[in-house]
């Protein structure tokens, strides 16, 4: 077997970061009636809105089929609208999805910052988002085209 490179250790590091923080997430926002998964949703539905089901699943880290599946069940639930626009369907929350975001939102913020802040000063902090931006923009770079 090779010998990893420091970028393909960095990438594990990440990836094991990212799933123990939402692992950690799904159990912090259980009080909440929410997943990590569905937090973000409605975070990036708030953020757009009104987006299509595609600028959506561009957004969130939900494969498309599970896309389709969580926006039905938020549909159920009476979070979120979606509203037919010529060819298009739109989404946007409702009251009571806005409300739920909205009672969930601080606490969650606080809770994922606790990560960084209990073991990283401000300097690092900024240093490390810094680095992540570059190194997230540079991925973005290397998109594959769609077939």
């Amino acid at each position: 077997m090779q010998q990893n490179t420091r970028g393909s250790l960095i990438w594990l590091r990440l990836s094991r970061f990212t799933h123990q923080s939402n692992l950690l997430s799904n159990d912090f926002l259980k009080p909440f009636d929410l997943t990590t998964a569905q937090f973000d949703v409605l975070m990036q539905i708030s953020t757009y809105e009104p987006l299509t089901q595609g600028e959506l699943a561009e957004k969130v880290t939900v494969s498309q089929g599970g896309i389709s599946r969580m926006l039905a069940r938020l549909d159920k639930e009476g979070l979120i609208a979606r509203k037919q626009e010529w060819k298009t369907k739109k989404i946007s929350l409702t009251n009571k999805g806005r409300e739920k975001l909205d009672n969930a939102f601080e606490a969650q913020l606080e809770f994922q910052s606790s990560f960084f802040d209990e073991c990283l000063s401000d300097e690092e902090q900024k240093t490390l988002y810094l680095l992540m931006s570059r190194v997230q923009k540079n991925s973005e770079k290397k998109k594959m085209p769609k077939k």
